[in-house]
């Protein structure tokens, strides 16, 4: 019967409740013996020997055999919850005024167990009771008390986690020595510390079994603590964390020293997140690592609001290339290394042609769209470690590095990669089933260390690029020291220009008269000029592409209208100039303005002038796009009175297309045709076919540059 003891009968009142033949016995030499039940035993034991080991332990049943066994009212709610599933209980609470940890475990019904409970209706398995132990914490309190004035108050935090930890080590060992604990407020403070910090907390032995997480530990991971509780942490090891972040932290932790770095870890459901890891040994009251705390903040979202910061400070939004600022960061990067190195490098400034025109007529989706495709292509041409970086725009900035120390040989390869960059640029583009087509032109320039600034670097590019597109577009051309003197000098003609639009004093208006065949005045032409109080008169062929280019040709242009209609009106009172007509240019910006016909027909109701007396001179490029437009704008004015001359005609192109819908009044000769018309067949050729058209169509036609009886 060996789920029974036997004892001394003189140790022990005998058992009332073992109802089994033969319980009480002789033996051959005499000695009186009752057998008895092991809880029977263990309650002796607990009412005679626990005082002098301060700790009370308690064998109890919902179901009493034994009413000296009756539980108090925490063993009540503890044994309630072995009966939902609990597998053990640990709380510090109060018995007789004092502070006690309590302990209880479950006791599960054995065989043996029903010889003496076979009449409390269990079977093999049920749970009959519990058994509990409280250990009373005031010698422990006091020792923890005078501890922790001794420590730094840096390290508080950690040897009051490291308590926590000695509860755990009390369950595993039952000693003694290890239950030093801080009072019951200070542990439950401590405790709802832990269970509400928003940081994961878990405490491993030294083998790295897991024996205990924190709520916040089961939110971030997904793993309950029964899942985790047991396990080893490498449950949650996603394989983004580098090996040698692994071996440090144990490099660090066998040497008894604390380890913090970031890991990324995965959670139950598979998600993947970023953690600052700080992990720190736990020593007993002889200085022995017994344990490892691992606190655990989760910096997933802090992490990726920094990456987008850096992204939008050093990255393209649209391209995802390199910005401006980090170009220039790796330009003075690679300055610095060919100047210790001798190596040649390059820098490749890159502008799509007519990207204006694809943006503007095929919208800025298209637009953005080809941007885009332009990056992905630029990146493909590039080798590794050069940078495709996008200006702005439609401007990209290719650096190349290390391409040797001969200038030559360098100049070669640099040219090789931009012929490469336009071939590629160049093939076609489909987007939402269409075809597009760009071409670009890029500027290059070499470096070995020799530029002192990187934007003089940037603009010795610019310069370059500058000069594809005056040589047509689609080509590459190195810096030439000789253009630097010719764009200087444009910025400053720009300056100027600016500075007189917006004064509007140095502008004048000359009138070049136009006559019929007979030689009588009919009207005249108004021409700008630019009387620069410095420079003198400026030439038209050089300030007014350059106004058409930043732009400054629309107030140009509204200062010419207002001046010209006002000249009108001061003809109007004089007879010999009443019925003279005014030729005004137009300029495509100009035309294309959605105002553009409002603000003519108020500056002619303004001066309250004969609006058949002014006639507008438009060009054949106007006609690139948005012919409807055009047409109906100038369907608009015509019904007013206003006439239109097409300028330029033979010059430009695709007119003929739309020349029968345009209401015209007039065809205007191009002076080049007109020049050598006494001498060059071809030219008289090209002006009796112009006439011939323009009467067939009932056009008036005017020629300019007439100048000698010959032409006329």
């Amino acid at each position: 019967m060996a789920a029974f003891m036997c004892h001394l009968r003189n140790a022990f009142l005998p058992t009332p409740y073992l109802m089994v033949p033969n319980r009480d016995v002789v033996t051959t030499t005499g000695m009186a013996l009752t057998l008895m039940n092991p809880a029977y035993v263990i309650r002796e034991v607990q009412q005679n020997f626990s005082g002098d080991v301060r700790i009370k332990s308690h064998l109890t049943s919902l179901k009493l055999f034994n009413p000296l066994n009756a539980p108090d009212e925490w063993e009540t709610k503890v044994l309630k919850s072995f009966d939902q599933g609990s597998k053990e209980a640990l709380e510090i609470s109060e018995i007789d005024g004092k502070s006690y940890l309590r302990l209880m475990l479950p006791l599960t019904v054995t065989e043996g167990c029903l010889k003496c409970h076979f009449n409390q209706d269990y079977k093999v398995g049920d749970n009959r009771g519990g058994i509990g132990a409280s250990v009373l914490l005031q010698p422990y309190t006091e020792v923890e008390l005078i501890r922790r004035h001794e420590l730094a108050l840096t390290h508080g935090v950690i040897w009051l986690i490291g308590l926590l930890g000695m509860v755990f080590s009390y369950r595993r060992e039952q000693s003694a020595d290890a239950q030093r604990k801080k009072s019951n407020g200070e542990l439950q403070k401590l405790s709802q510390a832990i269970e509400q910090s928003p940081n994961s907390i878990v405490i491993t032995d030294l083998a790295a079994s897991i024996e205990y997480v924190n709520e916040a530990f089961v939110n971030i991971t997904g793993y309950s603590r029964e899942e985790a509780i047991g396990q080893n942490p490498r449950i949650l090891h996603s394989g983004k964390t580098p090996q040698k972040t692994y071996d440090e932290m144990w490099s660090k932790l066998v040497l008894g020293e604390t380890w913090q770095g970031e890991m990324v870890n995965k959670s139950k459901d598979g998600s993947e997140y970023t953690e600052w890891v700080k992990i720190s040994p736990v020593r007993n009251a002889e200085g022995l690592v017994t344990h490892y705390l691992s606190v655990k903040e989760d910096i997933t979202q802090r992490k990726a609001a920094a990456e987008k910061i850096n992204d939008l400070a050093f990255y393209d939004p649209l391209t995802r290339l390199p910005n401006r600022h980090l170009l220039l960061d790796r330009l003075s990067q690679a300055l610095a290394l060919s100047v210790r190195t001798g190596q040649q490098g390059a820098l490749l400034f890159i502008n799509l042609d007519n990207f204006r025109n694809i943006n503007d007529t095929q919208g800025q989706a298209v637009g953005d769209l080809l941007l885009v495709e332009v990056a992905k292509r630029l990146q493909g041409c590039t080798r590794e470690g050069d940078t495709a970086a996008r200006q702005g725009g439609d401007e990209f900035i290719v650096l190349v590095e290390n391409l040797g120390n001969d200038e030559q040989v360098a100049a070669v390869q640099a040219r090789m990669i931009g012929e490469k960059i336009l071939e590629t640029i160049g093939k076609t583009y489909t987007f939402n089933g269409a075809e597009y087509n760009s071409t670009a032109s890029i500027g290059l320039t070499l470096f070995r260390g020799s530029v002192k600034t990187m934007e003089e670097m940037i603009k010795r590019a610019n310069i370059a690029l500058h000069q594809a597109k005056a040589d047509g577009r689609n080509t590459v051309r190195f810096f030439d020291p000789v253009l630097q003197a010719a764009v200087t000098a444009r910025v400053a003609l720009e300056a100027d220009l600016r500075h007189a639009v917006s004064e509007q004093e140095q502008f004048l208006l000359y009138y070049q008269p136009q006559v019929d065949s007979a030689g009588h005045l009919v009207g005249a032409e108004a021409l700008v000029r630019w009387r620069h109080p410095v420079r003198g008169m400026v030439s038209p062929g050089e300030f007014i592409p350059l106004a058409e280019e930043t732009g400054l040709i629309l107030p140009l242009g509204h200062w010419v209208m207002t001046t010209a209609c006002r000249q009108l009106a001061a003809w109007a009172v004089r007879p010999e100039t009443a019925l003279l007509t005014l030729a005004v240019n137009v300029s495509a910006k100009q035309f294309h303005l959605p105002t553009f016909a409002e603000e003519v027909l108020t500056l002619i109701d303004h001066f309250k002038i004969d609006p058949t007396k002014l006639k507008l001179e438009i060009t054949e490029s106007l006609m690139v796009d948005n012919v409807d437009e055009i047409i109906s704008k100038m369907s608009a004015l015509g019904a007013k009175g206003l006439k239109f001359s097409l300028d330029d005609f033979g010059t430009g192109y695709s007119s003929l297309q739309y020349l029968k819908h345009l209401p015209l009044y007039q065809l205007k000769i191009d002076q080049s045709f007109v020049r050598d018309i006494a001498t060059d067949d071809s030219d008289k050729a090209i002006v009796r076919t112009i006439i011939s058209m323009a009467h067939s169509m009932n056009l008036n036609v005017i020629a300019e540059g007439v100048e000698t009886e010959e032409q006329r």
